[in-house]
């Protein structure tokens, strides 16, 4: 007699692909690997471009001021905090018009 319970065969999972791309840095002189989102990746270069400063300067200098995150949360927080100081626009200054 059949078991009222069902069997399923199982399907073989296949790895989902992953969001996150990996680059190695140097960050002060020791090499490193990141992984965060390609749109992250992007908005470092451009922001590194911006200032006029290479990519591992970028990141190192992030790492340096971080506090006690993960690089890759710190390197998030410095990509938001930038654009959101770039779209507020520059800093008004006392007794200058509007």
């Amino acid at each position: 007699m059949a078991s009222p319970h069902t069997h399923r065969v199982p399907h073989p999972r296949e790895p989902s692909p992953s969001s996150l791309a990996i680059r190695n840095v140097v960050v002060a002189g020791h090499r490193t690997s990141v992984r965060l989102e390609p749109l992250m990746w992007e908005a470092l270069r451009e922001i590194a471009g911006w200032r006029g400063i290479g990519l591992n300067a970028l990141i190192t200098e992030i790492a340096q001021s971080r506090e006690a995150s993960s690089l890759t949360a710190a390197i998030r927080v410095y990509i938001v905090d930038f654009y959101r100081s770039a779209a507020a626009g520059p800093p008004e200054r006392p007794g200058l018009p509007a």
